[in-house]
């Protein structure tokens, strides 16, 4: 189950890391035609009107697909923001009774939102919601990376919540293996 679980982490981060991809190729693509729109102007007085049609709701669609996507990956390396003057303060264990309840809330959290708006995926998805942009897309597909991601997050939070409850060190403390660089 272990190898799994991390596997499913290592997959979602993957996946955010080529919505990053993504963006960076439309976004060099619209820039270089940008560029030869702007040369062809120069050299004939008239611009060719070159352009990815929505390619800036498209890069919004990707970002939130890679920020998403990024949660359970992130969290597990440790790569989420903790504040951790108050927890340095007390012993290890007062501060392994704080995080479980941070984790047990996060956790209530994640799941809150990733029924939400798997219900808005569902609800886009019935009644044929569409972008309003050149390209009109079905606003289910730019959703659906955004439920999974908040999908796998909580998955990795009940996940963390059972390492913490049965004395495993929290995946991002470092104290223990790093589950995710076997």
């Amino acid at each position: 189950m272990r190898k799994a679980l991390d596997n499913l982490y290592r997959t979602a981060g993957g996946l955010a890391a080529a919505f990053i991809v993504a963006i960076v190729a439309v976004v060099f693509v619209q820039v270089c035609l940008n560029l030869a729109d702007k040369i062809a102007a120069v050299i004939t007085g008239t611009g060719l009107g070159l352009t990815i049609p929505s390619y800036a709701d498209f890069t919004g669609f990707f970002l939130a697909a890679s920020t998403f996507l990024a949660l359970a990956y992130a969290l597990r390396e440790g790569g989420h923001i903790r504040v951790t003057l108050l927890l340095s303060r007390l012993s290890a264990r007062a501060q392994r009774g704080v995080e479980i309840i941070v984790v047990a809330i996060a956790l209530g959290m994640s799941a809150y939102a990733s029924w939400y708006i798997i219900l808005l995926v569902y609800e886009s998805f019935e009644f044929g919601d569409r972008s309003s942009g050149m390209v009109s897309v079905p606003l289910w597909l730019p959703q659906l990376p955004v439920a999974l991601g908040l999908i796998i997050l909580t998955i990795a939070l009940l996940d963390e919540l059972v390492g913490l409850l049965r004395g495993r060190p929290a995946s991002w403390d470092g104290k223990g293996e790093n589950l995710l660089s076997e």
